[in-house]
């Protein structure tokens, strides 16, 4: 194999995520603060310095509100939440390959439970760090430093697979093999400009680690 450490992204790049991801921020903005919002308004920030992050942008005088709303609209959504297609099959395949596997997400600990709970697919990842286990976060490459540090792994033999600018920034800043991914319907695919590869369908991830 290349690349014995496999480390994903969670929303847009595992689970399906995009759509109560854009839902909630739209019915934070709206509730909080009012008005209305282009999804490229609300989607802008999504997937890297986290949610206290992505509200500042919205309005810095309102954050904890626009957080509070947000939560509490979207962690009931988890019950509707899927895998990506093609995902569940392909993390199987790595994982009887005898690749190590992880997940590095924005989300919170709690919140990546909530997916879990949904999508049980957690024994399949050897690692997992969620957003508020960092000080400093994606585009910055302290979460996927920790989790090779978790896992004693060398970033020269890890992949980082993201749907998001954050992602790729983070694994080139890391030293990781940067591989962005179409199908998270959160950033547009052609953002993901320091990639150092680009696929469309998840089996496409078979042949490149």
């Amino acid at each position: 194999m290349r690349y014995p450490v496999v480390l994903f992204d969670l929303d847009g790049t595992v689970i399906d995520s995009g759509a109560i991801i854009l839902a909630s921020m739209r019915h934070a903005a709206e509730t909080v603060i009012g008005g209305s919002y282009t999804d490229d308004q609300l989607l802008a920030a999504v997937g890297g310095p986290g949610l206290e992050a992505q509200m500042q942008a919205l309005d810095p005088n309102r954050v904890d509100e626009l957080v509070r709303v947000y939560r509490a609209h979207n962690e009931p959504l988890h019950e509707t939440l899927a895998l990506c297609a093609g995902m569940g099959a392909v993390l199987d395949a790595l994982k009887r390959r005898g690749h190590t596997l992880g997940i590095v997400t924005a989300k919170r600990r709690a919140t990546v439970e909530l997916a879990f709970a949904r999508v049980p697919i957690e024994h399949l990842f050897d690692v997992v760090v969620g957003g508020d286990e960092t000080e400093r976060h994606k585009p910055d490459p302290a979460p996927l430093q920790l989790a090779l540090e978790r896992l004693d792994a060398r970033a020269a033999d890890a992949v980082y697979v993201g749907d998001s600018p954050f992602d790729m920034q983070a694994a080139r800043a890391a030293g990781l093999y940067a591989i962005g991914v179409a199908w998270g319907r959160i950033h547009a695919p052609a953002a993901l400009v320091d990639a150092d590869v680009v696929v469309t369908e998840a089996q496409e991830l078979l042949d490149l680690v």
